[in-house]
């Protein structure tokens, strides 16, 4: 299977990779609304639903450039609403990777950052992940479903990204994992905040200390997952869902809104715990870095298996 995506056009060649800003752009000409070049994102009036799939050229990972279009497809959705010109109601996020939604934050930036003790480029990157979740935690403030939609595996930010959506439709055999203890480090993107609020603490723990996988049928019956799909289904059933509970869509938000209430999730906490992480990141060894690299080599041969 062969992957063609638009070229990626960086935001700024006269740096390397590792010290461009999450938040550089290319020239800031006018930009049609919702076209990207890692994000495709399509309205479907019948069903008042934005589907939205991530397409990474390079790793099926959460790179600079994909947060910004992450940004960019917020400020579209909302200022869509607010002119009128599309009614949506609901947003589903999934990922046009065979087998995976995402495989979390990009490593290798991680590491390069790490090498460099760039203590400012890791808290910026991780804030800006949590503010992308914070905003898809609130719903952009606007009456709308966010549904995450998992075809293939969910793993570190990639799993920590779903917990920030209202409902999560997982076809059976994915999986889900945190595995960033395996290499010393934490998931600092919003897995504790939310997982506690989700199952308690201690349960939240203990879940990301153990760096193993969870099956979509394990989260199903913790109430992580809401519905579960057959293999090759997990569209099929999101329209299911949508056609099912469209009538009480009003019903809906206002119950996902009394529950932001009753357990709010401040931006703050989210930050917070970014920074702790980013100074467990600058104290890992030599060894933990070597096993990062491991896992972006794994991660690399398993594009190159696609693409062939």
């Amino acid at each position: 299977m062969t992957l063609e995506y638009p070229p990626v056009i960086p935001a700024d060649r006269s740096r390397p990779r590792h010290q461009r800003s999450v938040t550089d752009a290319p020239d800031p000409s006018p930009r049609a609304r919702f076209t990207f070049t890692e994000l495709e994102a399509r309205f479907d009036p019948e069903l008042d639903t934005l589907w939205t799939y991530m397409r990474q050229r390079v790793r099926p990972s959460f790179n600079p450039g994909l947060l910004t279009e992450f940004s960019q497809w917020q400020d579209d959705i909302v200022a869509a609403r607010r002119t009128g010109d599309m009614h949506i109601r609901y947003v589903v996020l999934g990922s046009r990777f065979p087998g995976v939604f995402s495989l979390g934050g990009d490593l290798d930036l991680f590491a390069a950052h790490i090498r460099d003790g760039n203590r400012a480029a890791l808290v910026g990157y991780g804030r800006a992940c949590v503010r992308i979740l914070h905003r898809n935690m609130l719903s952009l403030d606007q009456p709308i479903i966010t549904i995450g939609l998992v075809e293939g595996d969910a793993l570190g930010g990639g799993f920590e990204a779903l917990l920030s959506f209202n409902v999560v439709i997982a076809e059976r055999g994915t999986s889900f994992g945190l595995p960033e203890t395996n290499f010393g480090l934490f998931p600092g993107m919003g897995a504790h905040c939310f997982l506690s609020r989700r199952l308690g603490s201690a349960r939240a723990e203990q879940m990301i200390l153990s760096g193993r996988s969870y099956s979509a049928e394990e989260l199903y019956d913790l109430g992580i997952v809401h519905a579960l799909a057959e293999p090759g289904e997990g569209r099929v059933e999101v329209e299911r869902y949508i056609r099912h509970n469209r009538r009480r869509h009003s019903g809906h938000c206002a119950i996902y809104e009394a529950s932001r209430s009753v357990n709010p999730l401040p931006l703050g906490e989210l930050e917070a715990v970014v920074d702790l992480w980013a100074d467990a990141a600058l104290r890992l060894s030599a060894g933990d870095l070597k096993l990062m690299r491991r896992l972006v080599g794994a991660q690399t041969r398993l594009l190159g298996k696609v693409q062939s």
